[in-house]
């Protein structure tokens, strides 16, 4: 990493983030490959390999998907707020829906823990200045590179190529501080495209932020979920393939024959039987008489016992411990079961680690979708709004307790005055849009009981419906409606 300078052109960056970039794909490959089971056999001689290669198919027992699907079904965002005010932010929600970021949202959180990080991009969109362009891409597609002082992204490129019957056309685009530009490579040259007119826009900032997953001191673009994984994985893979290999060659009693030819090897029509014919299922007869020494023209037929695969099992068993234990993951999720069930609460307390592990990525992910929604406001109100700054992301509750749990949680706290309303159906896990209607059904009623006292209907009084309180911590319709009693 290196600090921006000003003797650096934009020619300079494109070529050092390139190279930066095709250093990384290499590996960036290989996680995205453990986690869709496409990864190379590991563990067996490549003589082996070379032998077995039309016969013998990998097993892929797809842990790295488990680990991480695990994780990314517990990160659900469900809206934004400022410090002043309880509800999250309208607009701003507004914003993420129109781009779709409640689908590419979660995308960019799995591609983050699979290769240790996805990008964010930040832009105008073309005939609605209200509404910013917000899209998350993959590490395959981008790099960015970091300020070692600041640790702000003082650079960024996204590459793609199109192909066609004859040729293929790769294409960059540049993000710096105060500019975005397009580059086409012709014969081998970086040029701007044409196509695409640069945007000078003088932000001071590279419109791009980093979705990483396990960043560090001075590993700021993330480490992947996968890592120590992999290797249980790859032995995993290994076991259960010998497994199967054991299963079409060893699990079979085996049989030797003595005194048999080729011609005794045939079915009812006189046609040859198959080789696994003759190993599994058929019944083997001949006229010939038993050998019983000497030189006779018998036959004889010797049976080995087959053989057991328990120590496979055992194997594959404790390596599921170890992905469980290193993961965080309960162990029910690996497919350890016991002769007595687990309690509601004994799974609770196994999944406790696994849910701390979640709320940490709710951590960091947070940070940076609302360094996002900061970014969107600029170029939505052509300021840098300081209340942005303290903007908290509102997540989908990480735990999972029963609903009777919760319920029971809630409402004690509420009717103890220990939270208010709003935060008791945060609680109850409802939407940020449930939540928004359950509001306007209390305003609604409020207006009605109103009305009724307001008509000498006292009976209103008791309908139990209040407006929830504004700004001022005071509930309106509650003070109304007494006035009106009185």
């Amino acid at each position: 990493m290196a600090v921006l300078t000003a003797e650096r052109t934009e020619e300079q960056w494109l070529a050092r983030l390139i190279k930066a970039h095709d250093a990384d794909l290499p590996q960036l490959r290989r996680m995205d490959s453990f986690y869709e089971g496409t990864q190379p056999l590991a563990y067996m001689a490549p003589e082996l390999q070379r032998e077995l290669e039309e016969t013998v198919r990998q097993v892929v027992i797809n842990w790295p998907r488990l680990v991480v699907d695990s994780l990314e079904e517990r990160l659900d965002v469900e809206g934004f707020r400022f410090p002043d005010q309880p509800e999250s932010d309208a607009e701003l929600w507004r914003i993420w829906q129109a781009n779709d970021l409640d689908e590419q949202s979660q995308q960019g959180h799995l591609d983050a823990m699979v290769m240790g990080r996805a990008y964010v991009v930040i832009g105008t969109r073309d005939g609605d200045a209200t509404t910013p362009l917000v899209t998350v891409e993959s590490a395959l597609d981008m790099y960015a590179e970091h300020d070692p002082r600041t640790r702000q992204i003082v650079a960024a490129i996204k590459r793609w190529s199109e192909e066609d019957e004859r040729t293929t056309i790769e294409h960059a685009t540049l993000y710096l501080p105060n500019s975005t530009s397009w580059w086409l490579k012709e014969k081998g040259v970086w040029i701007e495209d044409p196509a695409h007119p640069r945007d000078d826009h003088d932000l001071g900032e590279v419109m791009i932020e980093v979705l990483a997953n396990r960043p560090r001191l001075k590993c700021p673009n993330g480490i992947s979920e996968l890592a120590d994984i992999i290797p249980l994985s790859d032995a995993a893979c290994k076991i259960a393939t010998d497994m199967m290999v054991s299963a079409e060659y060893h699990a079979t009693p085996r049989r030797v024959a003595f005194g048999f030819g080729e011609e005794d090897f045939v079915d009812e029509s006189g046609r040859k039987v198959s080789a696994f014919s003759r190993i599994i299922g058929r019944m083997w007869a001949t006229e010939k008489n038993r050998k019983t020494g000497g030189d006779g023209d018998g036959a004889d037929v010797i049976q080995f016992p087959e053989a057991q695969l328990t120590n496979f099992h055992s194997t594959l068993n404790l390596l599921g411990s170890l992905v469980a234990s290193i993961a965080g993951l309960p162990p029910h999720y690996v497919g350890h079961s016991s002769d007595n069930p687990a309690s509601a609460d004994g799974i609770r307390s196994a999944e406790s680690r696994h849910i701390k592990r979640a709320e940490r990525r709710q951590r960091g992910n947070g940070g940076t979708w609302e360094r996002v929604n900061r970014k969107v406001l600029r170029l939505v109100t052509g300021v840098w709004d300081p209340r942005a700054r303290s903007l908290e992301t509102i997540w989908r509750d990480a735990s999972t307790p029963t609903e009777a749990q919760s319920a029971d949680a809630a409402v004690k706290k509420f009717t103890a005055k220990i939270i208010p309303l709003r935060q008791t159906r945060e609680d109850l896990r409802y939407t940020q849009a449930q939540i928004q209607r359950m509001e306007e059904m209390d305003r609604e009623a409020a207006n009605d009981a109103m009305a009724r006292v307001m008509a000498g209907d006292m009976s209103a009084l008791e309908a139990g419906w209040k407006r929830p309180p504004d700004d001022d911590g005071e509930d309106d319709d509650a003070e109304q409606l007494e006035g009106a009693a009185a």
